[in-house]
């Protein structure tokens, strides 16, 4: 990779097309909502555990928000808000299924929902085994070496001298597709392509297709070639592997997963960051506190903050009835608040005493890519600290500000340094 090869193949143009939560490829996510949920989502927690009604619009929403367990409008459906609630829900996965039906990847149906996303019970475990050995904490040093690092350094290398940038866009959204991508062996240049066709399944499988074809036979020192390998015993002791429609559905997963969630999320940190200037001092001065502020802004403002189960029996919960058949939305950024487990929850407090969010979900399903995303967030962030002296939030530009349903993030994040 030559220098500011990187941002020379990458098209901001697009980029940001892809990217801004307001642009029609995201509205349908809920883009279009521009206030502050939190003080509905509070008003609702403190009023009961679980509300009868679907959580945008008891938020009040009315514009177009699909999402994992939406639409399905003849089907009964509740929204749980508090930590409580929300944590037996996740627990209990035989009530509270992530599909409605079996889940097939190798029946050619690559979409993102027929996938590891919503397996349940022994078929979830194995497909769990066998993808997750990359993405251990041990495994997150080379994810860092091979992709993350050099990426975060090229893109920063493409502003620096400028002494402004927008770091949402030109940042931010760049580093886990380029991350992601790199991983699968795709060329810079490609990265995009590859982005937009997740919208388009069977396009992305096109793509990738050769490339699991080529690591079969040469495997090489990326993700690839080490789900092509992946081995584990049944219980009779008969090795399994990972199929070709397997792989094809892993990768569309993670590509839907992981290049857009990581980049609102460090845009999110960032921006608490930026907006809180004596906070952004202190861990400049002590890199231990990145650490802690990433894993606050997780909790005070995760990404997707909802999630859904199905219900696949009839049970009272939390004083409220659910019918067999009904959909049960888990409001995990309400929860994420709730002062019964965090003191002043509503503040953004890098100081506070560590304690698990749903930032990444929760129970059998929790985010498999998580410490890989942390780790994009902890360089990504950790570099701009240290190659842009005296960043700040560009006092002649409008402020970033949080927008999205089931997909928040920030707006543009406009910085002066030097």
């Amino acid at each position: 990779m030559t220098e500011n090869s990187t941002t020379e193949q990458l098209d901001r143009d697009r980029v940001r097309e892809l990217f801004d939560l307001r642009s029609s490829y995201n509205a349908h996510m809920g883009g279009g909502y521009r206030d502050d949920p939190y003080p509905i989502w509070k008003r609702l927690r403190e009023q009961a555990p679980v509300h009868p009604g679907i959580v945008h619009e008891l938020t009040g929403f009315e514009g177009p928000a699909f999402f994992q367990g939406l639409p399905h409008p003849d089907r009964p459906h509740f929204s749980a808000f508090t930590w409580e609630a929300c944590d037996a829900a996740y627990r209990n996965a035989e009530v509270f299924s992530a599909s409605l039906q079996p889940v097939d990847p190798n029946n050619g149906n690559y979409d993102a929902m027929n996938s590891m996303l919503s397996m349940g019970g022994d078929q979830h475990r194995r497909y769990r085994q066998l993808v997750q050995p990359s993405f251990v904490p041990a495994k997150a040093e080379w994810w860092i070496r091979n992709w993350i690092e050099e990426t975060v350094h090229h893109l920063i290398d493409g502003f620096a001298a400028e002494g402004r940038a927008e770091l949402n866009v030109d940042f931010c959204a760049a580093i886990p597709v380029l991350t992601i991508t790199g991983s699968f062996g795709v060329p810079v240049d490609q990265a995009l392509d590859i982005r937009e066709a997740q919208s388009r399944p069977g396009d992305l499988v096109e793509m990738i297709k050769p490339i699991v074809a080529a690591r079969r036979e040469n495997p090489q020192d990326d993700l690839i070639s080490i789900l092509v390998e992946a081995e584990m015993k049944d219980d009779n002791g008969v090795p399994q592997r990972l199929t070709d429609d397997e792989i094809y559905s892993f990768a569309v997963l993670l590509l839907t997963a992981g290049s857009g969630t990581t980049w609102k999320q460090m845009g999110i940190t960032l921006t608490a960051l930026l907006q809180r200037p004596e906070v952004l001092k202190k861990v400049n001065e002590d890199r231990t506190l990145l650490r802690p502020a990433i894993e606050e802004a997780l909790r005070w403002v995760p990404t997707d903050p909802m999630f859904s189960r199905y219900v696949t029996r009839d049970i009272d919960f939390h004083g409220v009835h659910l019918p067999e058949g009904s959909v049960l939305h888990i409001c995990l950024g309400a929860a994420n608040r709730d002062p019964a487990r965090w003191d002043n929850p509503d503040d953004y407090d890098i100081t506070r005493k560590t304690k698990a969010s749903f930032a990444f979900g929760g129970g059998a399903h929790i985010c498999l890519g998580m410490h890989v995303a942390r780790a994009e967030m902890r360089v990504g962030i950790g570099a701009l600290l240290d190659r842009l002296p005296n960043l700040r939030l560009d006092p002649d530009r409008e402020p970033p500000r949080f927008i999205g349903m089931y997909e928040r993030g920030a707006t543009e994040i406009p910085v002066v340094f030097g």
